[in-house]
């Protein structure tokens, strides 16, 4: 299945620009969302990716407003996520890029696509966009990125460099 339109979630937008990646967004994918809780909540970090906001903005991120269905809304998880995963649910052609476990969770039971921070790796050197997923794994997890050894073992697998 090719992944073309996906929705962010703040971790994995603040993770990709501390760690110099976030230019793989536009060239993996043809629309890239962020709801207005998102991008809220990315504005008052105050860090790099706050001043890259209206950049991107202005030629590849696409900022929307969404009002959270029910189904979502019963999950109780914070703002960011609840938006991202009801875009998603109501826009099936979108992945959910999202790392946390709860929402990660919520959209399997509601049948959501996600796609985590390291599967965007994965798929930048499938795409040839990258040569190596564990160096820019090294990177992400220097920006801040935690993930248990279990979870960066999968990651390489699927990237054939274990």
């Amino acid at each position: 299945m090719q992944i073309e339109k996906v929705v962010i979630n703040a971790s994995p937008f603040i993770l990709l620009c501390k760690s110099g990646l976030i230019n793989l967004l536009p060239q993996l994918f043809s629309e890239v969302c962020m709801p207005e809780a998102v991008w809220d909540e990315i504005e008052r970090g105050g860090d790099i990716a706050s001043y890259q906001l209206y950049n991107y903005e202005k030629t590849w991120l696409n900022r929307y407003l969404i009002d959270p269905p029910e189904e979502v809304l019963a999950w109780n998880l914070g703002d960011g996520e609840t938006e991202v995963l009801s875009f998603a649910f109501v826009n099936k052609s979108h992945t959910a890029l999202i790392d946390d476990r709860a929402a990660r969770r919520c959209a399997e039971t509601l049948h959501i696509k996600t796609l985590g921070t390291g599967g965007i790796l994965i798929l930048a050197k499938r795409r040839g966009l990258i040569q190596n997923v564990s160096l820019e794994l090294m990177k992400l997890r220097g920006a801040g990125l935690w993930l248990s050894d279990e979870v960066i073992e999968v990651i390489l697998k699927q990237a054939n460099e274990f």
